[in-house]
């Protein structure tokens, strides 16, 4: 039994703890399902990676994936439960289809808000298609399904085929599978934002811009990947590039919300906008114990200082994008991450889920990351290639591996290379020495 196979048996481990606790802990019926199935699955996984001799990490994966993320979705889509953010995204959706806006006028409680902008409702919209239908019914319209395809979609078109068993590893963790069973709602928000960083780190910045736009027109939390995307593409492919990916970015959106924002613009910025900062006529449930959300609760004084503190934090991470740009996916990534971060815990309303969605994406980062043993040849450019350790270095292998210009000694073979040393001519024992020597 090799070293790694313990390795990915023992994160399975942990990973059926993690789960393990939710039936125990956790008030959600959701969540208490999910964990009990889930538990079973990686359990069931860590023995496989011990087991199976043969490909035993994807056997792993596999049963991971199935008793973590396929048996509890289908179960809870079946049984129509799950977190109210479903029946919202899916409820926009009919709204928009059959009024052009995702937004009650007049909501009266926390479930009628709906605090997502208008493109979310575009994943709920299958629902409202079907309805009417002889599929009506059916699991297809579940807005989890359509999350969880944007999420994958994303996924599958920027891992590189030698790195897809880390990505599979990664969406059947607990990190990934329990939102993806539950709600899913920031899935699609982390894997379009992972696209546009890796299409900016590809010197693409059309599609970088286009990918980025789709996720700012679903929650307004993906707004500070412009300033990464931008900073990105100005070190890669040069100013012009993030001129052309930033105003792709913010003119697409612009046309996926400012129709929504001219025919309802007092239900937007009602739901969108105040009422998540804890300034709506509602309160909101985003009420964990984190910084900002317990300075807001000193009063108007603390709130300020809680916003305070967010525009700090943005002024900082923008300084660092000014001074020392990412010059690679992963490294960008990790710079969202640590703003996201940063974000959700200094609001003023906030909740430990969400710091879900900036561990997402450092862990996709991770494992897109190329692996040591990967031959040397990998393009550069790529975006998950490492950059070189010295660019003094770099420039004398480039000078090495380059041929040589010069021409060829008169009287010298043609199968001499200059890449080996010239032969020490000795002299001949015949040869008769100098008196002088």
């Amino acid at each position: 039994m090799t070293k790694r196979a313990w390795w990915w048996c023992g994160g399975w481990l942990v990973a059926a703890g993690w789960a393990g606790a939710f039936p125990v802990v956790s008030g959600l019926g959701p969540h208490r399902s999910w964990g009990a199935w889930a538990a079973g699955g990686y359990l069931l996984a860590a023995l496989a990676a011990v087991l199976v001799r043969r490909r035993g990490r994807e056997v792993s994966v596999a049963v991971a994936a199935l008793g973590a993320v396929l048996v509890p979705l289908l179960v809870l889509v079946l049984d129509g439960r799950g977190q109210s953010e479903v029946g919202v995204i899916e409820r926009s959706g009919s709204l928009l289809l059959h009024t052009g806006t995702p937004y009650l006028a007049e909501p009266r409680t926390v479930e009628e808000y709906t605090p997502y902008l208008p493109g979310m409702a575009l994943l709920g919209l299958p629902r409202a298609l079907l309805d009417g239908t002889p599929l009506g019914g059916s699991p297809l319209g579940d807005a989890r399904l359509w999350c969880a395809a944007v999420f994958v979609a994303c996924v599958l078109r920027t891992v590189p085929a030698g790195r897809r068993l880390g990505a599979a590893a990664l969406t059947a963790s607990p990190v990934v599978a329990l939102p993806l069973c539950v709600s899913g709602v920031d899935l699609p928000l982390t894997g379009l934002c992972w696209l546009a960083l890796v299409r900016a780190a590809e010197r693409r910045p059309g599609a970088a811009g286009l990918a980025l736009a789709a996720a700012c027109a679903l929650k307004w939390t993906a707004w500070p990947a412009l300033a990464v995307v931008a900073a990105l593409l100005a070190a890669t492919a040069g100013r012009r590039a993030a001129l052309r990916g930033t105003a792709v970015a913010v003119g697409a959106a612009a046309l996926a919300v400012l129709p929504v924002a001219l025919r309802a613009p007092g239900p937007l910025v009602e739901q969108v906008f105040a009422f998540p900062t804890g300034r709506g006529g509602l309160p909101t449930p985003a009420a964990s114990p984190l910084p900002g959300r317990l300075l807001a609760d000193l009063g108007p004084a603390g709130w300020c200082a809680a916003v305070g503190l967010l525009l700090l934090a943005g002024l900082a991470v923008g300084a660092s994008l000014l001074l020392r740009p990412p010059r690679t996916a992963p490294a960008a990534a990790h710079r969202l991450a640590l703003g996201l971060t940063a974000a959700f815990l200094l609001a003023p309303a906030g909740r430990f889920g969400y710091l879900a969605l900036p561990l997402v994406l450092v862990l996709l980062s991770l494992s897109s990351s190329v692996s040591p043993s990967l031959p040397s040849s990998v393009p550069k450019g790529l975006p998950w290639a490492p950059p070189s350790s010295s660019p003094t270095t770099s420039r004398r292998a480039r000078a090495a591996s380059k041929p040589s210009s010069r021409p060829w000694p008169t009287g010298s073979p043609v199968t001499t290379s200059w890449s080996t040393p010239r032969p020490n001519r000795v002299r001949s024992a015949t040869t008769p020495l100098s008196p002088t020597r």
